[in-house]
């Protein structure tokens, strides 16, 4: 049984991923910290475990096997450096970091220990995603030439996120770094990585952070990927479209099946049925640790969306194109 300690309830998911660890036969939940007591030891009386008011304590115990991180971004290099130094193994919610350089130093504190490391980057193993991924397998749309990609809620219209997601120190931004991460992830699936990014924020109910927000991925032979993200949005369906040189994928409008049209097929869209989803990242994870083996793709592509994040808060920020080969 893979014993863990939960860092943070700061993240509107954090309950999400100790269920997963509850109903997981391999994992238990043993013990939770966090960074605000009164939180913690709430969390602590729900779930029937102690509570630790010093994370090092925490870390220290050999009765701790992994951890679980859902900690305020802007700490989650201190955090996992820790967790890692401590032998144990991590997953986290996204972002691993605001910067490129932190996610460095974490990955290397993971390497020297020796622990497994996983990200939380569901849509990955979407059903609608594997799909997607298999059409263009196929080769049916031919080359690829534009993705976008959308995802927006109304949490900050109607006031239902919790008030710290507007903290630019702890979250190191706002929709896009939020909400964003998940169309930006697949927009970087798609298409790979780009040579640049331009992003444009908006910020519709005056918060400290973006409530609204558009990235454009530039590629050297001209595709160009859109990653859309808001918190102002009633009915804005979670949305992919695909266009290539010889046909076009639409997901998401709003019935949440995908639809293609290419040259070589039928000469109206076509709907396609949904592959199976496979295995979460939590549950990936839990296999490497029992099975030795690492999350290869799980990291990298974890590692280029903080890239492609930070490219994206400085291009907002400096009023340009921040090409990806200008982060430390």
């Amino acid at each position: 049984m893979i014993r863990i300690g939960k860092i943070s309830y700061w993240h509107v998911h954090a309950d999400d991923y100790t269920k997963q660890a509850l109903e997981h036969p391999s994992t238990e939940l043993v013990a939770i910290w966090d960074e605000q007591s009164e939180r913690g030891q709430a969390k602590a009386a729900q779930y029937g475990v102690p509570y630790f008011a010093s994370l090092d304590e925490m870390l220290a115990r050999d009765d701790i096997d992994a951890v679980i991180v859902d900690a305020p971004t802007n700490i989650h290099r201190e955090v996992m450096v820790k967790a890692a130094r401590a032998g144990k193994h991590i997953f986290t919610e996204k972002v691993i970091a605001p910067t490129n350089k932190e996610v460095e130093d974490i990955l290397a504190a993971v390497r020297e220990a020796g622990v497994k490391f996983a990200v939380s980057l569901p849509r990955l193993n979407d059903g609608s995603t594997l799909t997607i991924q298999r059409v263009i397998q196929e080769g049916s749309l031919g080359k690829l030439t534009m993705a976008r990609v959308r995802l927006s809620h109304n949490g900050a219209t109607k006031d239902w996120l919790p008030a710290h997601f507007y903290s630019k120190e702890q979250c190191g931004g706002g929709a896009l770094i939020d909400l964003g991460c998940h169309p930006m992830y697949l927009v970087r699936l798609f298409l790979g990585m780009p040579e640049s990014v331009s992003a444009t924020f908006g910020y519709v109910t005056g918060k400290e952070v973006e409530d609204n927000a558009v990235a454009i991925l530039r590629y050297p032979e001209g595709a160009i990927g859109i990653v859309e993200a808001g918190f102002v949005n009633s009915h804005s369906p979670f949305s992919i479209e695909l266009h290539g040189t010889e046909g076009s994928l639409l997901f998401g409008f709003p019935d949440g099946k995908p639809v293609v049209r290419s040259n070589g097929g039928n000469s109206e869209w076509e709907s396609l049925e949904i592959d199976q989803p496979i295995p979460g990242a939590f549950s990936q994870w839990v296999g490497h640790i029992v099975n030795g083996t690492e999350a290869t793709e799980n990291i990298a592509t974890a590692v280029d969306l903080t890239r492609l994040m930070e490219a994206s808060t400085r291009s907002a920020a400096e009023g340009r194109a921040v090409k990806l080969d200008e982060l430390a």
